[in-house]
């Protein structure tokens, strides 16, 4: 069964793959086994966060055209408050960059938080890996915005943009040294706007302590809504992408990911500390597959 599922998916049936997400969302019976049947693929994740009124929407549908353009196929997983009365995603799909909704080379899905204070879905590592089956060339994954606990995202995402803009001044000021390190680009939207120059300035000399032993991060101006910028963020990610350099915080969110489903498969006794190390080992070889390593310590 599960396996006809996957094959559908790699074959680029929608609904099939619509389906599935609901079926993890949901924890429906027999979900376990779809997850331990997916194959190791390494397809590129792009993380978009940032504080709410940034953009990250309009800045996720121009790159979006912009994939498109080079003839990418693109799956995107909006994180979006939960509604109070049913838990599902207060703002949804059909709304948000309704120009793709058609298009045969974006799928788009909204996910609700359900109460998650990390910025993301529950389940969004189960969701990312049931996309990468799909054989999409890339993923975005933007979250709810939340600020300063979004961190997770760097674990998930190969490149994360943190959006501001350049009103954000009291908001940069306030950032957790946490929130700032996970930026592998800065993007200050809306820089039409009166003061961009000056907060970008302030930006990079608040930047400069906090890299002094890490790499140049660099900080580029948009315009999202003109698609202004856009190609100079694709050329970064690329470059990034290439650059190869291992996610250490992907293994702590592994690690995470696979404590709570060990506990919730009542595995007492376990050290984390030795699990994160033994996921880091793991997962560096080709064909690791999270769901059956819970499986087996299971």
């Amino acid at each position: 069964m599960w396996e006809q599922q996957l094959q559908e998916i790699a074959g680029g049936n929608v609904k099939t793959l619509s389906r599935c997400i609901s079926l993890i969302e949901n924890e429906a019976q027999g979900y376990e086994l779809l997850l331990q049947r997916l194959p190791h693929i390494s397809t590129p994740v792009i993380g978009i966060t940032g504080p709410p009124g940034a953009g990250k929407s309009t800045l996720a549908d121009a790159l979006v055209g912009l994939l498109v353009s080079k003839g990418k196929k693109v799956g995107v997983l909006c994180i979006d408050p939960s509604s109070p009365f049913n838990l599902g995603a207060l703002l949804g799909d059909r709304i948000r960059m309704s120009e793709w909704y058609d298009n045969p080379n974006v799928f788009i899905r909204s996910l609700a938080t359900r109460g998650s204070l990390g910025g993301l879905h529950p389940k969004i590592i189960e969701i990312s890996d049931l996309l990468k089956a799909a054989g999409f060339d890339y993923i975005i994954v933007e979250t709810v915005g939340v600020g300063q606990s979004e961190i997770e995202i760097a674990g998930l995402a190969d490149i994360t943009a943190v959006v501001l803009v350049p009103e954000g001044g009291d908001e940069v000021q306030t950032m957790k040294a946490g929130l700032m390190e996970i930026a592998d680009v800065f993007v200050v939207n809306k820089a039409d706007r009166p003061g961009a120059d000056l907060f970008i300035k302030n930006l990079r000399s608040m930047l400069a302590p906090a890299f002094s032993n890490h790499d140049d991060v660099p900080v580029i101006k948009t315009i999202a809504s003109e698609k202004d910028g856009i190609g100079q963020l694709y050329d970064i990610i690329e470059k990034k992408m290439s650059a190869q350099r291992p996610n250490n915080m992907r293994s702590w969110l592994l690690a995470e990911k696979a404590w709570q489903l060990i506990q919730n498969k009542r595995m007492k006794g376990m050290n984390k500390q030795e699990l994160k190390a033994e996921i880091e080992i793991l997962s560096a070889a080709p064909g690791f597959n999270l769901y059956k390593y819970v499986t087996d310590k299971s």
